[in-house]
């Protein structure tokens, strides 16, 4: 849910075996994608409707979840921090107070990281446990608030300051009404996201819950808000110890494959090895976001994606804390220390593959990423690098802007790159905003959306005048992965590929119907599966014999599958 405002292309979607045509989001591209999901998933759950009686005790009793096995698309917004960790996990510091302790991306605040483990253990001791690890509360704790930020919290968790995201006012976000009076989110006009986990209250009056037995249910509080985010993740019966039901449990939170990925670096990263910081000296987010650095004065204005002012931010002014922000909108400066002269870039090299492939319509796994150096051949952090598209165009766009910042490790890598929906070659460029450094290029490869077909279920043989008992299913496949939203067509044909006359049909009435054309399955919400099309059942007259059932893509594989109808 990266803040995406770009222009939305038309495209084919599907559900099941459905095809419609709606805006190429993706379910992740912003606004549109917030909507269109939240629209999905309120008519599929039959979620509580906005203004339902706010949960707050302890208990389940008294409180209406619904149908608790199907969550709310996602408890947040499209406002989340977007930094990774680092490459490597450091060791925990020897001793709780040393220097590495204070800042350290591996180290948790205390009582945070006590909230996270307490939920894991109450989940596992009842039947609504999924496999939830809580290094994954703290992924998202660290995605969706810096850890509250840094650890601003009090002895009994709640935030010293309110964490808010934006305003849900349709202006770059989803419009979402007032739903709580503004008793969480101090807005009686619009709802925002509210506190560590950035619940929404329309949901957080369905899913929030006491974790830290006060009695009250309280969004602000880590302990409350953990236990209702792993609640939330394991609903619907997913195993969260398998690859495909970590990934839903994150999409169900946030759609969006960018923070699916965000998300994942920081559990890998986490489950390395982690250690207990003191409350208020847990690193703070760079990136905008609730919780984000520029709400600290003399930060810069920021974007207006994050909570309220945090004037007395716990270690604002510590070590490792202001390192001359720029607030995240470039305006910077406020802290009266002295910083040294910024490394002036003398290099640009690129650090990941620079021949890129991908099936059209699908995102490069592995974007371009580059590292900038200075003329000792150190990396130089902060310096802005711009990503371009150049070349013929297969229709390819980076998720939001295509400029970023180097990291502490010199490093920046592009954005979300979307291929596109046509096949073709392409180039990205990387150069180095304000430097007549030599720029690197990727070449970008755009290959037919399946490389390969399979059927994988469906019956072979009929009687005639009946119909084939299972339902053909096929799955397209990009390099063994299952691709999604491949255009297919299936056309039943006599055993020498001819047209029919007589034979096996799509359509029991009528005029025979025998081409039927779809899209593979995206695999969204656990609808469907990823990469599968199932066709509709074929029906059967009096001919028999051996028939063609063949399968075809635009640029792509071909699959011919016999069918025999007999007497």
């Amino acid at each position: 849910m990266a803040r995406y405002r770009g222009t939305h292309k038309s495209a084919t979607y599907t559900t099941g075996d459905e095809s419609r045509r709606g805006p190429r989001s993706k379910w992740r591209k912003g606004v549109a994608g917030t909507a269109l999901a939240a629209a999905a998933m309120a008519a599929l759950t039959a979620s509580q409707a906005p203004g339902a009686q706010l949960g707050g005790s302890g208990g389940d009793e008294g409180k209406d979840r619904g149908d608790s096995s199907r969550p709310d698309l996602a408890p947040g917004d499209d406002s989340y921090h977007t930094e990774l960790p680092p490459l490597e996990s450091p060791a925990p510091p020897k001793s709780h107070g040393a220097p590495d302790a204070v800042g350290s991306h591996s180290g948790i605040p205390a009582t945070v990281l006590a909230a996270y483990k307490k939920a894991e253990r109450a989940l596992a001791s009842t039947d609504r446990g999924c496999g939830l690890r809580w290094e994954l509360l703290a992924a998202i704790g660290k995605v969706e608030s810096g850890q509250a930020r840094g650890g601003a919290v009090d002895k009994e968790g709640t935030t010293l300051k309110p964490i808010l995201g934006p305003v849900l006012n349709g202006s770059g976000f989803a419009r979402i009404e007032d739903t709580d009076g503004g008793r969480f989110d101090e807005d009686a006009r619009f709802d925002r996201a509210v506190g560590p986990m950035q619940f929404i209250p329309s949901t957080w009056s369905r899913w929030g819950t006491d974790g830290n037995g006060d009695g009250t249910g309280d969004p602000n509080n880590i302990y409350d808000a953990a236990l209702a985010a792993g609640e939330y993740l394991c609903a619907g019966g997913k195993d969260l110890g398998s690859k495909s039901g970590l990934d839903r449990a994150i999409l169900s939170y946030n759609h969006s494959r960018a923070y699916l990925r965000t998300v994942l670096a920081w559990y890998e990263f986490y489950r390395e090895g982690t250690h207990s910081i003191p409350d208020g000296n847990g690193p703070l987010p760079t990136t905008p976001g609730a919780g984000e650095e520029s709400d600290a004065p003399g930060k810069g204005k920021g974007n207006g994606s994050g909570g309220g002012s945090d004037s007395d931010k716990p270690g604002k002014d510590k070590p490792g804390k202001g390192d001359g922000g720029d607030g995240g909108d470039g305006e910077g400066g406020g802290d009266d220390r002295p910083s040294p002269a910024p490394s002036k870039p003398a290099t640009l090299e690129p650090v990941s593959k620079t021949e890129l492939s991908v099936g059209a319509g699908q995102d490069f796994e592995d974007p371009p990423k580059v590292k900038v150096l200075d003329k000792a051949g150190k990396p130089v952090e902060g310096a802005e690098v711009k990503f371009e598209i150049t070349g013929d165009s297969t229709g390819s766009e980076f998720e939001g802007k295509g400029t970023v910042k180097t990291r502490t490790d010199g490093t920046a890598g592009a954005p979300t790159l979307d291929a596109g929906d046509t096949t073709g070659r392409f180039t990205v460029t990387a150069t180095v905003v304000g430097s007549e450094i030599d720029p690197a290029s990727f070449v970008a490869t755009v290959e037919p959306r399946a490389t390969a077909l399979t059927r994988t279920a469906g019956s072979l043989t009929a009687s005639k005048g009946s119909h084939f008992a299972e339902r053909t299913e096929v799955k397209a496949t990009y390099k063994g992965k299952a691709a999604a939203n491949v255009p297919m067509t299936a056309t039943l044909l006599t055993e020498d590929g001819e047209p029919l006359g007589k034979g096996p049909r799509f359509n029991l009435l009528g005029e025979p119907d025998r081409t039927h054309s779809a899209t593979t399955a995206d695999g969204l919400l656990g609808l469907s599966k990823k990469g599968v099309l199932r066709l509709p059942t074929i029906y059967t007259d009096e001919a028999t014999g051996t028939f063609l059932l063949r399968l075809t893509t635009p640029d792509g594989p071909t699959l011919d599958i016999k069918l025999k109808v007999t007497g």
